[in-house]
């Protein structure tokens, strides 16, 4: 029986045959914390009565939860990561650095055909780079930091083909929240997805990212896409200190169901409060005032995001009472949105840029909402107090739907705008 790209990635790593089912303890390539995690993940660590990590090459914490901090308490954390790095000797991305799920791919700390864990569920990003990249708990991350292994149970695959042309005004944010909306936010719980179509193999890596990215909003350890050239000059560009192993499924690989789509005649989706699978047409959201516009993020955070919303904007001005945050997810993106003029085309517009970070997605700062207010964003949840507060409402989109929203001061059609797009 052929094997799927977990089914092989986890073998290769367990040093035996594994199929969906087994429980196998793996040795894992690369792993980090965040500053929502690290300090669960020292404690742990230190109660193993270890002082040294498993490979201080291989462990990076990055602060970018809070970043930079809005209070005493989120500063005394990133003061005992500072200090616990130094200690061990381990690297670390301190403020400003940027969003863990895109440094980590950005600085060539994972490769095709890694194993990777994170002390983030958002960790499923790098599958769009051919690697199991799963989140866990931050204890199961300490005992990865001491020994270089974890226990893994090998997933099931689900296998969702995604085919046809994206029309204008249409992304690949729009393509997973419509498989959201298909699948559930609960149709692929502890299993894998591989990606796969003429639609995934048209897009770029960064787009694919995003696709990834959202996998564990259906419930799924992992979501995977094969390494085609496109993955493999990405990778190389990125200085990865390993040489690429890419995984491709067998032709006979079992799938425990196969899901096809075709997108050529998709419309701009957006997800609902308060659920990342209440998902409708643009077409069909009515007159909905927003309060506040987002776009950044582990999602839709890339330089092409920025691209595509600055030229929706440039030239034109936010709607009156609308503040929109604009988070870049690295420091590098940040200094090429620079270059190529998308930051000022974002302030004269009437944008707030922020520094490099989660906080506007995951409501510790920068950006949180009153009791009422509605919120339209480029992040991957939109369930109640997502944004920092349980009495506001937040819509999920594309950063074209996005943007267009904020100078409309209502939920709006991107399309609107072709001639833009």
């Amino acid at each position: 029986m052929g094997k799927t790209i977990s089914e092989k990635i986890l073998s290769n790593h367990a040093g035996r045959e594994l199929k969906a089912g087994d429980v196998a303890v793996c040795d894992v390539d690369f792993c980090f914390g965040q500053d929502g995690t690290s300090s669960i993940i020292i404690d742990s660590f230190k109660k193993l009565g270890v002082d040294k990590a498993f490979d201080k090459s291989k462990f990076y914490m990055i602060i970018d939860h809070s970043s930079p901090s809005p209070n005493i308490g989120v500063s005394a954390i990133h003061k005992k990561m500072r200090d616990f790095a130094k200690a061990l000797d381990v690297g670390m991305y301190d403020i400003g650095c940027g969003v863990c799920h895109q440094l980590v791919p950005q600085y060539g700390h994972v490769t095709c055909g890694d194993l990777v864990l994170g002390a983030d569920s958002h960790t499923c990003t790098y599958g769009a780079i051919n690697v199991f990249s799963t989140g866990v708990g931050s204890t199961d991350l300490a005992i990865t930091l001491a020994s270089g292994k974890n226990w893994f149970r090998v997933p099931e695959t689900i296998k969702v083909i995604v085919n046809g042309k994206l029309p204008k005004g249409v992304y690949s944010k729009d393509i997973i929240l419509h498989i959201a909306k298909d699948l559930g936010a609960n149709g692929a719980t502890y299993k894998a997805v591989e990606f796969y179509g003429e639609a995934i193999t048209a897009l770029s890596v960064d787009a694919r990212l995003t696709i990834s990215n959202m996998a564990v909003e259906i419930g799924a350890k992992v979501g995977l896409m094969e390494a085609d050239a496109k993955v493999i000059k990405w990778v190389a560009g990125k200085g990865a200190k390993t040489e690429p192993k890419p995984v491709k499924a067998d032709i006979d690989a079992k799938y425990v169901s196969v899901k096809t789509y075709d997108v050529s005649t998709l419309l701009p989706q957006i997800a609902k409060p308060h659920a990342v699978d209440n998902v409708a047409n643009v077409t069909e959201i009515g007159d909905v005032k927003i309060d506040q516009a987002f776009l950044g993020t582990c999602t839709n955070g890339r330089l092409e995001d920025l691209e595509v919303a600055a030229k929706i904007l440039k030239g034109r001005s936010v709607y009156p009472g609308v503040k929109f945050f604009v988070a870049p997810a690295s420091k590098e993106i940040y200094l090429d949105a620079l270059k190529k003029g998308f930051i000022e085309t974002f302030v004269k517009a009437g944008c707030s840029v922020v520094a490099p970070g989660c906080g506007p997605c995951v409501g510790t700062h920068n950006g949180v909402l009153a009791n009422g207010e509605v919120a339209i964003s480029t992040a991957n949840r939109n369930f109640k107090g997502r944004m920092g507060n349980p009495n506001s409402f937040i819509y999920l989109a594309s950063p074209a739907t996005v943007s267009a929203s904020a100078l409309t001061g209502r939920i709006s059609d991107p399309r609107e705008f072709k001639k833009r797009l």
